[in-house]
């Protein structure tokens, strides 16, 4: 799903992220090619619903234009509004949320079950990779 709000531009191609659920991740596009992604997981404690960022990546041919800023404050926001709480095991969301407080009250801390969650998710994204399709 995209909202207007999900898109800008860079270097005057448009940008637009979208939230790929089908393959557990926001997948960000410029001019309509897939520049990159941050892929998730979920985990639920008791209550809440987590959701566990384990792995971003811009395409090299894409860098040096923010990408992954723009990627994660989507992500991250968009999960928020879905309901989400947060959890950031992918080293550059962990970063991003340093300097990017907007989100802080939705901002879970990595516990072992999360990093198990991944395990289980990294497997299940490997198994599918013969058909991965960006």
């Amino acid at each position: 799903m995209t909202t207007e709000s999900e898109r800008s531009t860079t270097q005057t191609q448009p940008v637009e992220v979208r939230n790929n659920s089908e393959e557990s991740r926001f997948d960000i596009l410029v001019g309509g090619v897939s520049a990159g992604f941050s892929m998730y997981t979920h985990h639920d404690e008791g209550p809440s619903r987590q959701r566990i960022f384990y792995h971003t990546v811009i395409d090299e041919q894409f860098d040096g234009r923010g990408l992954a800023s723009v990627l994660t404050r989507t992500a991250l926001r968009t999960s928020v509004q879905e309901g989400y709480r947060l959890v950031a095991v992918c080293p550059y969301v962990a970063r991003w949320l340093t300097t990017h407080r907007d989100v802080d009250d939705a901002v879970d801390r990595v516990r072992p079950a999360h990093l198990a969650a991944v395990r289980r998710a990294a497997q299940g994204s490997a198994d599918r990779s013969s058909t991965y399709r960006p």
